[in-house]
């Protein structure tokens, strides 16, 4: 167990925290992806791209049934309001799922638009963008 919490930063990868943590690097490390497959810093794949859009919509879903009702007494980069505002804090995560699932249906008739796409990622950047502004302690 030592060895896992030492790879995590001292964080047990098992617990609420560690969940949500693994599944937000995620989806920074997808959402990179398909912003730097449109911005030219990675090569354009769009069967890729396709694969990625959809695999940051399904994991959009998942963080928010790691952050337990009551805060938690680890540090982490979340601020208290997401406790004591959860119905802002829901209302943040919904618009998030919102902008992949246009994202996905972005993606459903190839060939695919890139000015579309581009609108759909800054989108769903600027989602993530506007939830840590409200409650992620940085």
């Amino acid at each position: 167990m030592a060895m896992s919490l030492a790879a995590c930063g001292g964080v047990d990868p098992d617990s609420p925290l560690g969940k949500r943590k693994a599944i937000f690097k995620e989806m920074l490390t997808v959402s990179e992806d398909l912003g730097g497959m449109l911005r030219g810093r990675v090569a354009y794949d769009e069967q890729l791209f396709i694969e990625k859009a959809l695999r940051l919509d399904t994991i959009s879903k998942e963080p928010w049934q790691h952050f337990p009702t009551v805060q938690e007494d680890e540090k982490n980069s979340a601020r208290d309001e997401v406790w004591k505002e959860q119905e802002r804090f829901q209302e943040l995560a919904r618009a998030l799922e919102e902008t992949t699932a246009h994202l996905v249906l972005s993606t459903t008739e190839p060939p695919l638009n890139k000015s579309v796409l581009s609108v759909r990622v800054q989108a769903v950047e600027d989602a993530c963008e506007s939830c840590h502004k409200e409650f992620r302690a940085y």
